[in-house]
């Protein structure tokens, strides 16, 4: 998948699906999450070393496009991308398919602030490396 070098895995439980066992809408913006941050774990040392630097990353946006269900044991794959890193924002883009169906696409777009004062600032020069070092890897 040309662009999309990291995936994840997530099985959709029965707790994130109706009566019918379609999971729900909210469900994937969750796996969109689990993804994002595990994504963070293997190439930049996790969230967490954000948060010890007095950093925080907050979601500003987001949007999924639903092109086909997601059913109660299905396994999906969540890839995604972190592209558009501009001073203080990026964003993530998603593909989410199930044995190779894509089945969703999406969005997510972010702003690093200061902890205690919550003004916008920069994310940091080892950060952005990182993220380049994981979209450029073969």
């Amino acid at each position: 998948m040309e662009g999309f070098r990291s995936a994840y895995d997530i099985r959709v439980r029965f707790a994130e699906t109706d009566a019918q066992g379609i999971a729900h809408h909210a469900s994937f913006v969750v796996w969109l999450e689990v993804a994002r941050v595990a994504y963070l774990a293997d190439h930049a040392n996790g969230y967490r070393a954000l948060r010890e630097q007095g950093i925080e990353a907050l979601t500003t946006g987001v949007r999924v496009d639903y092109l086909a269900t997601a059913l109660f044991d299905d396994v999906l794959t969540i890839r995604l991308q972190c592209c558009d890193i501009q001073g203080a924002r990026f964003r993530y883009e998603y593909r989410v398919e199930r044995e190779g169906q894509l089945i969703a696409t999406a969005e997510t777009l972010h702003a690093t602030v200061d902890a205690t004062t919550h003004l916008p600032t920069r994310m940091p020069p080892w950060f952005v490396e990182a993220v380049a070092r994981a979209e450029q890897a073969a």
